[in-house]
């Protein structure tokens, strides 16, 4: 594969832009509704698919879709394409407060990325998009991610949005415990699992909930510090750690654990 090359700018701190600069013929695909002003000579187009693979049959593209309604997002993905004579800008907006992060899939290993399943936000033309299920049972039920994840791949810049203030952490065979729902996105080298927080009275009364998502190897791995699930809650009438592992698909199984 061979992505698009795409300038950019991220502007603003607590709630962020992405600006892309386009030369012509050039091409940025992007989660529906996230566009946020674009320039005379910018064409948008809605398709069923990343447009990755231009020969891909009518099936592949259901398939696609399909897969898209599985992970929460819209059906078709939108295709801002530079059909002038110069360069032309175009800017998207973060759903929520927090930091946008522009990462070179080139330079992440094997040219993928797995991301919680609302990280993705736009990409230069020519990266996939495609479901990507978390294979062990406890990590899905509890990890706060659920089952199912995005699995990001290409060979050009991809830009992930996360909830206040994101770290880049790079393991050398070492494990690190993280705060469920935290997790941004990882390289797929790594090892994600879930365990519990500690001993029984840690559990009850130490505010973090039962269980912590782990992830351990070597690569690189992004944390948020405030996914959305985590503002809602504390903005919610019950506030506190009520319903930690709301994140998770089958969350709400572990209420009966916390109350």
């Amino acid at each position: 594969m061979r992505s698009h090359e795409i300038d950019y700018e991220i502007l603003g701190e607590d709630i962020q832009v992405v600006q892309i600069e386009l030369d012509p013929s050039e091409t940025v695909i992007a989660e529906a509704g996230s566009m946020l002003f674009m320039e005379d000579g910018i064409q948008f187009e809605t398709k069923m698919g990343d447009g990755s693979n231009a020969n891909e049959s009518i099936l592949g593209k259901l398939f696609k879709a399909g897969s898209r309604v599985l992970m929460g997002e819209s059906l078709f993905m939108t295709h801002f394409t530079n059909r002038g004579h110069g360069k032309r800008k175009v800017a998207f907006a973060a759903p929520y407060p927090g930091t946008i992060k522009a990462v070179d899939l080139s330079q992440i290993n094997g040219n993928t990325l797995i991301v919680q399943k609302d990280a993705f936000l736009c990409a230069a033309m020519g990266t996939q998009i495609s479901i990507h299920f978390n294979k062990r049972f406890g990590a899905g039920l509890f990890g706060g991610e659920g089952f199912i994840l995005e699995r990001i791949q290409g060979d050009g810049l991809a830009f992930i949005h996360s909830g206040g203030v994101v770290m880049e952490r790079t393991l050398n065979n070492e494990t690190l415990r993280i705060d469920t729902g935290c997790i941004v996105g990882y390289e797929p080298q790594l090892n994600f699992d879930i365990q519990s927080a500690g001993g029984l009275k840690s559990m009850v009364f130490g505010g973090e909930g039962m269980f912590l998502a782990t992830l351990s190897g070597t690569g690189k791995v992004w944390i948020q510090s405030l996914p959305i699930s985590k503002l809602i809650r504390r903005l919610s009438p019950a506030g506190g750690n009520a319903n930690k592992e709301s994140g998770s698909v089958l969350g709400g199984i572990t209420d009966m654990f916390e109350r």
